[in-house]
């Protein structure tokens, strides 16, 4: 058991990957910024751009995660999820990218009483 219990805190090859590309893009515009220069501004943004693409091909390739827990077996952040190519439950870029995937959080109709 680590630190975090049980907990899986997404430890994956998409995001370390669009997390160290999306720091590098920071340092970048912040230096642009520092540096007067609009140019490395808007490279720096282009680099954060590069690092929000990349982590969600990577997630649609199946080495991102579904939200939630995964099992023990499951839980290395280089474990391909094989689950990705049908869509996770309620993720949003497997729907962008057309992957419906099964939606676990319908919202239940309830029957509301009519006021007398």
């Amino acid at each position: 058991m680590g630190l975090h219990g049980d907990h899986d805190m997404g430890h994956t090859v998409a995001g370390w990957t669009g997390t160290g590309v999306g720091v590098l893009g920071s340092v970048v515009t912040g230096a642009g910024l520092v540096g007067g220069s609009a140019a490395g501004v808007w490279l720096g943004g282009a680099v954060i751009a590069l690092a929000a693409l990349a982590t969600w091909t990577l997630h649609l390739a199946g080495w991102g995660k579904a939200s939630g827990p995964r099992r023990p077996g499951q839980r290395h952040w280089r474990t391909r999820d094989v689950a990705a190519r049908d869509g996770h439950p309620d993720c949003v870029g497997c729907r962008m990218a057309g992957r419906a995937g099964p939606r676990t959080s319908e919202a239940a109709q309830v029957a509301v009483p009519a006021r007398l």
